[in-house]
């Protein structure tokens, strides 16, 4: 496992999840189940937590792709919002490291926007509660398994403090204890007059929660993709859940570093022949000026270059919606974490199981990857290539987790492939309908 790496998912109240939800989360987690139920909110869930934990912002449930709304969208809540109502969204993973953490964070609602309330984080060796108070003041309270402590913030200190940099804000008034009001409070009594002792055993648990912040977010793509165009004009190339700036992307690469195109082209095309859906791609520049407009060009099939390329617009939609979610998992500066919701739109059959090699492999090379799919295709390739060993990966590297509707919610029920690639445990209601359509088509 690499750091950042999530195992665990926890949900409460928040959207179709009313009671408390606990997702088995691996290398490769596929999102199965019937529309509206609640995966899209799952994967708006994981990168809200690695926003409040690993960027230490303020998450926003209404970024791209997933607009969740406001406060009184996201709460689940029957009858109307009441007072002191509440979600809670959580994880258990790596962090800087390597260290284990299980974070939560409780959301209330403040000008109709979901604030993080109160952000707890636990590791093996200690605990630490972060809960803002009024404007510009807070209550933090840490311990370990020996002692415990309350600290009350001023306001010197930002409303909201990442979490991961509360040693850095404090750790010169732990220092100062003897000279400050006695702003840390022993929670088994008022400490009178800290000892060196205490304030060394007070920093080590406060250091303890303390990290970097990332600069990298995972990437969230979005259902549709981006239209192709005939020509392209080149722009800024800033990530995008649809991938429209993908063409730039490789038009940039193949102007400034030909190896390292031609690797990523190599890769693109190895995908390419896989599946069925192009044998080549390259750029075409228009005119003799390097950053004028330009062209994406696709050969389809054949065993010899002699086929005619063509502009990507004129070779059929599933070829422009396949390349950004091919460019995010193949390009060398992809994300740690990948979220993706049905990758296999306007795909054949043959390249949505192709899809699920590609995913394989890729988490066997120690990324993760959150994928949204109705595709039984990807399903079965990636059942498959575990049953018959092509990568890596393990059984216990890839979770299932089934959505099914229920009178009070959803709830999540995390599924096992075992070493013949058959899923284990699976509910009555897992699969019902492709069964009966194969008993169906057989006269059964």
């Amino acid at each position: 496992m690499k750091s950042y790496q999530f195992s665990e998912v926890r949900l409460h109240n928040f959207r179709c999840f009313r009671d408390r939800q606990t997702a088995r989360v691996r290398p490769l987690t596929l999102l199965v189940g019937d529309n509206s139920t609640g995966k899209t909110s799952f994967l708006a869930a994981v990168r809200a937590i690695w926003d409040a934990v690993y960027q230490q912002t303020e998450p926003d449930f209404r970024a791209s792709p997933y607009d969740l709304g406001a406060f009184r969208e996201i709460v689940f809540s029957e009858g109307g919002i009441k007072d002191g109502e509440s979600f809670e969204i959580g994880f258990s993973g790596l962090y800087h490291r390597r260290r284990k953490v299980d974070a939560d964070i409780t959301f209330e609602s403040r000008a109709a926007v979901p604030f993080p309330a109160i952000t707890s984080l636990k590791t093996k060796r200690a605990w630490i509660t972060y809960a803002p108070w009024e404007q510009n003041t807070a209550i933090i309270e840490f311990g370990s398994k020996d002692n415990s402590w309350r600290l009350r913030l001023d306001r010197k200190y930002p409303p909201i403090i990442p979490v991961g940099s509360l040693f850095f804000f404090i750790h010169m008034d732990i220092q100062r204890l003897d000279d400050l009001d006695i702003p840390v409070e022993n929670l088994s009594g008022t400490m009178d007059a800290p000892d060196a002792d205490t304030i060394e055993t007070v920093s080590n648990i406060l250091q303890e929660f303390s990290f970097p912040i990332t600069r990298e977010k995972p990437f969230a793509g979005a259902p549709i993709r981006s239209s192709p165009h005939r020509t392209y004009d080149p722009t800024r190339p800033l990530p995008d859940p649809e991938g429209a700036y993908i063409p730039t992307y490789f038009a940039n690469v193949n102007f400034r570093d030909k190896g390292q195109w031609n690797r990523l082209k190599d890769s693109l095309e190895g995908f390419g022949k896989a599946s069925g859906l192009f044998h080549e791609i390259g750029v075409k520049q228009l005119g003799d000026m390097e950053g004028g407009p330009f062209q994406l060009e696709i050969r389809i099939g054949g065993t010899s270059k002699a086929g005619r390329r063509r502009n990507l617009i004129d070779v059929g939609y599933g070829v422009s919606q396949a390349l950004p979610v091919l460019a995010e998992i193949l390009r060398p500066d992809s994300p740690q974490m990948l979220l993706f919701q049905q990758p296999e739109v306007h795909l054949h059959p043959s390249a949505q199981a192709a899809l699920g090699s590609l995913f394989c492999s890729t988490a066997a090379a120690g990324r993760q990857l959150i994928v949204e799919t109705h595709s039984e295709y990807i399903m079965d390739r990636i059942r498959m290539d575990l049953r018959d060993r092509k990568t890596d990966l393990t059984p216990d590297d890839v979770s299932i987790l089934f959505f099914e509707r229920s009178d009070l919610g959803v709830r999540i029920h995390s599924l096992k492939f075992d070493k013949q690639g058959n899923v284990l445990n699976a509910p009555e209601s897992y699969g019902r309908f492709f069964m009966n359509e194969t008993r169906r088509s057989v006269g059964l």
